[in-house]
């Protein structure tokens, strides 16, 4: 269904157009991958912290390594820590040479809530399922061409 018939709007130009479709189509898949996760009892953001940890290996990671790469970068990272851990998800420690760091890794419950979750990672590929492969690389490609950083113009 084209996003016209979805919103049952008109639009100023294809800018417009690109741009509203893209935010549209992205709270669509967002909200169904969400709705998974509650399932779990988990946020998005919760979830990336442990796929993180998990992905990281069994060293501890800090709360700044972990905040660099989130998908999120404006999450509380602190926050979120302490939701996972009065969960049991995750164990922190203060680091030994800065009090001001904490040491975050993955606990056996954590790791066992995202071995069940596995198949959220062939679920999340269905969000895509109306595309093919090459198609999803294109629109890969078209996602980071829309971030890259243009030069600002002198004038």
């Amino acid at each position: 269904m084209s996003i016209e018939e979805e919103i049952d709007g008109h639009f100023r130009n294809e800018f417009h157009k690109g741009m509203i479709n893209l935010i549209y189509t992205t709270n669509e898949i967002h909200f169904e991958f969400l709705s998974y996760l509650r399932t779990h009892g988990l946020t998005s953001q919760q979830y990336n912290v442990l796929k993180l940890l998990r992905g990281f290996g069994d060293a501890p990671r800090s709360i700044d390594f972990l905040r660099n790469r989130m998908l999120d970068k404006k999450s509380d990272m602190s926050r979120i820590i302490d939701r996972l851990f009065a969960q049991d998800l995750v164990d922190r420690v203060e680091n030994i040479t800065d009090r001001r760091q904490k040491e975050i890794t993955i606990t056996v419950k954590g790791m066992t809530l995202l071995d069940k979750m596995d198949d959220c990672e062939r679920h999340t590929d269905g969000l895509l399922k109306n595309l093919t492969e090459e198609e999803v690389q294109e629109l890969n490609r078209l996602l980071d061409k829309i971030r890259e950083k243009q030069p600002q113009k002198q004038e």
